[in-house]
Order: C-alpha cells, then structure tokens, then sequence
C-alpha cells in the first residue's frame, strides 16, 4: 500500500506541509553458493531508482515488525531481521506528488529466508538481487545504508 491510511488522513488536514514520521530501510542480504554476497533492491514506481526495502511505521508497530512486513509486501521475499544497524534523521524529502516528508529511519540488517523477488505491490515495478560490488545507480545515501549493513559494525551507527 503506497499511502498508508493514517498518513492519507493527516495529509487530509495539513495538504502538503511536512509530516515527521518513523521509517524503515531493510537491507536484505544472503550469500550466493559462488560465495558473492548479494542485497535486495527494488525499483521505485513513484521515481523509477533502485533503493532497499524502505517503509513507514504504522502506529503502535515496532520498526523491527515494518521491516518484515515491508520486505514481504513489496518484494514477496521472507527476511529476518538481525539487528539495527544506523539510526539517523533524513534531510527533507519531496515526494513525486508534492507531499513533504522528514523521516527518523531505522536501517535494519536483515537475512533472507526465501522467496524469489518480484514486484509485490503497486510501489515497485521490479525487485531483486545484486552483488554488492555491482548494485546499479542509486542514491548515495541508499549506497551508505548498503554499507554499513553489509559491514555489520559492533556499534549502531547514530546520525549522518
């Protein structure tokens, strides 16, 4: 679902002002038999960029739980979590339709269980593996995340 309901109401009330909202991105890693490893990407339908699994915090949900559950609706694999790698503030994002967004996201290093990747909602127009020395054009900051979870640091990264 691209918009979830809550966030369609208070857009209802404040148009396109900026919303501040928890977010998710789910790093999804799993080695191949040749040994490569590999991350999960989707291809965006709003902006046409290959990113990670990246979703918004229902109320009441844990950010560990989204980012299973997002993993799952938009590229029909099963992934585990292993553990939170970066918290950090997003600057200001305009999304395609106008709408202001700021996000505190949570990156998460997660495992693959199964499912082959493939668009599994209207938010992706393709999904699937890459080798993490040839993920494809992409935004800096998704190329960090990427890092930082395939370097599975002992600390959480905090901040930009």
């Amino acid at each position: 679902m691209p918009i979830p309901p809550y966030v369609l109401h208070l857009r209802s009330m404040v148009g396109t002002e900026l919303l501040w909202m928890p977010g998710i991105t789910a790093v999804v890693l799993r080695e191949t038999a040749r040994g490569v490893d590999e991350v999960l990407l989707v291809k965006r339908s709003d902006n046409g960029q290959w990113t990670p699994v990246t979703g918004i915090v229902d109320p009441g949900e844990d950010p560990h739980v989204t980012a299973v559950r997002e993993v799952e609706e938009e590229a029909c694999v099963v992934a585990e979590v292993e553990r939170l790698v970066w918290v950090a503030a997003t600057g200001v994002v305009t999304h395609v339709n106008g709408d202001l967004g700021q996000y505190l996201d949570h990156t998460f290093r997660c495992r693959w269980v199964s499912g082959d990747p493939r668009p599994g909602d209207d938010e992706s127009t393709d999904a699937g593996w890459f080798a993490l020395d040839e993920l494809p054009p992409m935004a800096d900051l998704h190329r960090q995340r990427i890092a930082v979870a395939a370097d599975n640091p002992a600390d959480v990264r905090l901040g930009r």
